[in-house]
């Protein structure tokens, strides 16, 4: 497979897993009683098997009559999951999730899960009882790729973030006691000299404080560190050491920035495109300007759900752009009276609405049989017709762009088709 192809690959394990866990991520249960295991693909399943009998065993001793029944219920359905596997589990292993979670109204429905081959190995063995399920090592996982220090900064404020991955988080901010040029009545020209200078120091060490107790624990993971603001503030700040000597030899440029609020950070990670070439942002940031490009001049672009569907059926769509922060589901409607097909797409925590047939005015009643996550259902089309699937950040504005005012659907062409 190519390294595209099975980025590809990656990206979609990813997008199903985090779906999963958001969906996890909601559920509530009463007491200690949703239950989790993390298996490595080392750990021979029938010393799972046993452990999961042993916990279910000592279950007997818990003292609440719902609980005790929830946890042996769980683990009963975890060791039937069990069965299907042989001797060890597949490649980086698998974890489970099983327990009674709040349906509403007092209710409880038992809930199994199981995630096979996550992206990265699991490393240990663990067993976890608790009122959520315990999420945050896939979390960790699905991070992805590439760790670079921000640091923003003028004389007024500063703002120091990440970009990990495709994602910018702005983490930490100063705001500077800096007085401005112009000297208040009474003080000499020399003194307010002095003393201004004297407090851009101070912020300058401030600036560096936050960066070094956000990165240096980080040093030996980190890629980069970039440095954005006006001149002469990045080249006083990073000409006068401030920063830790380790993260000194890991900045890799200075570049003009014109805010130092947090968009501040996003505009440095645009105007550091070369120094982050390899960066998965700066791929996703290429595509889109590729698209924005064809959109305003030429013809082998393509948006919406029902267009960019289309054109997939053509076998047109050369690569399929969508949001990663796109959650919906299309719904699929037949109309009794003319036999039209047509789609709706809705947001995914919504219940299926009432359709009207565009060619006849029938209403059709939506079923759930009918409706399935939108990004699976183009994501099949495009496996089918040899299509590239690229899931794009909003991180930056025109990764935005691409999930407010596009719908979340996109698509460059290979030809150009006229829908």
């Amino acid at each position: 497979m190519s390294q595209e192809g099975a980025q590809e690959q990656s990206d979609r394990k990813k997008y199903e897993f985090r779906k999963v866990i958001e969906d996890l991520k909601d559920y509530d249960g009463s007491g200690t009683q949703l239950v989790t295991i993390y298996i490595p693909d080392d750990r021979q399943i029938s010393d799972v098997v046993q452990h999961v009998t042993q916990e279910h065993s000592e279950a007997a001793n818990i003292k609440s009559k719902q609980t005790r029944t929830a946890v042996q219920d769980a683990l009963t359905s975890i060791k039937d999951r069990l069965r299907y596997y042989d001797t060890y589990p597949p490649d980086n292993g698998i974890v489970l999730f099983s327990g009674a979670v709040d349906s509403g109204g007092g209710r409880t429905e038992m809930v199994t899960k199981v995630l096979e081959s996550p992206p990265q190995p699991i490393e240990s063995f663990r067993y976890h009882c608790d009122s959520d399920f315990l999420t945050e090592p896939l979390e960790e996982m699905l991070a992805d790729k590439g760790l670079y220090g921000l640091i923003v900064l003028d004389r007024r404020e500063a703002n120091v973030g990440w970009l990990k991955g495709k994602r910018i988080e702005p983490v930490k901010s100063a705001s500077s006691l800096v007085p401005g040029k112009q000297r208040k009545g009474g003080q000499s020209a020399q003194r307010f000299a002095r003393l201004r200078l004297e407090a851009i120091d101070n912020f300058y060490q401030e600036v560096a404080g936050m960066a070094n107790d956000l990165f240096v624990p980080q040093r030996h993971e980190i890629d980069g560190i970039l440095v954005g603001g006006p001149s002469p503030t990045k080249d006083e700040f990073l000409d006068g050491d401030y920063l830790h000597h380790e993260l000194q030899d890991e900045v890799l440029g200075k570049f003009d920035v014109a805010y130092t609020d947090e968009s501040g950070l996003k505009d440095l990670v645009d105007n550091a495109e070369d120094a982050l070439a390899d960066a998965e942002v700066m791929k996703d940031k290429k595509v889109m300007e590729e698209f924005f490009e064809e959109l305003n001049a030429g013809d082998l672009a393509t948006y919406g759900f029902e267009q960019t569907r289309r054109n997939l059926m053509m076998g047109s769509v050369d690569r399929l752009l969508i949001s990663e922060d796109l959650r919906k589901d299309v719904i699929t409607y037949e109309c009794p009276e003319c036999d039209t097909t047509e789609r709706e797409v809705v947001d995914r925590r919504k219940s299926t609405p009432t359709h009207t047939c565009t060619e006849c005015g029938t209403d059709v009643e939506g079923s759930e049989d009918a409706r399935e996550d939108a990004i699976d259902h183009l994501i099949e089309i495009a496996e089918q017709r040899g299509t590239e699937t690229k899931f794009i950040s909003t991180d930056f504005e025109k990764g935005e762009q691409l999930l407010n005012a596009f719908g979340g659907f996109a698509g460059l062409l290979r030809y150009s088709t006229g829908v």
